[in-house]
């Protein structure tokens, strides 16, 4: 299973992906350390975030065809870009800021048109855990 937390940047996406990693025991690929390690050739170009995209969906779907969940989570800030990374098993928008400290990144964002969770501001992290594993027992 490819569970991706897509948001702003200081949205929380991270501190949500490190819970729920806990919680179903979990690998989570962090895309600031995937850039840091592994797509260190990379920017933030148009083109590098749809490569970074195509990258991380590729690695997400090579651990999850050896039986791992996966959880991953980055901006992803345009329709391409979530198109480039693939589908996911679930798809989690963490909208709790609506806007970041990256004024390049406020000005490409484009809310997403269909995701299969909203996280808003206002839940604590375990309402946000439980509406995740109720969402997961369903499917």
């Amino acid at each position: 299973m490819i569970i991706q937390i897509i948001g702003l940047p200081g949205s929380g996406k991270t501190v949500l992906a490190e819970a729920l990693v806990k919680e179903i025991n979990a690998i989570h690929l962090n895309a600031d350390k995937v850039r840091e390690y592994v797509n260190y050739d990379l920017g933030f170009s148009h083109a590098d975030r749809i490569k970074q995209s195509k990258r991380l969906g590729g690695i997400a779907r090579i651990l999850s065809e050896q039986g791992y969940d996966v959880v991953v989570d980055f901006v992803c800030p345009t329709k391409e870009t979530r198109t480039a990374f693939g589908i996911p098993n679930i798809l989690i928008w963490v909208d709790r800021v609506k806007s970041s400290r990256y004024e390049d990144t406020n000005l490409i964002w484009e809310e997403p048109k269909y995701v299969d969770l909203t996280i808003p501001h206002g839940m604590t992290m375990e309402e946000e855990i439980k509406t995740i594993l109720d969402f997961m027992e369903k499917l």
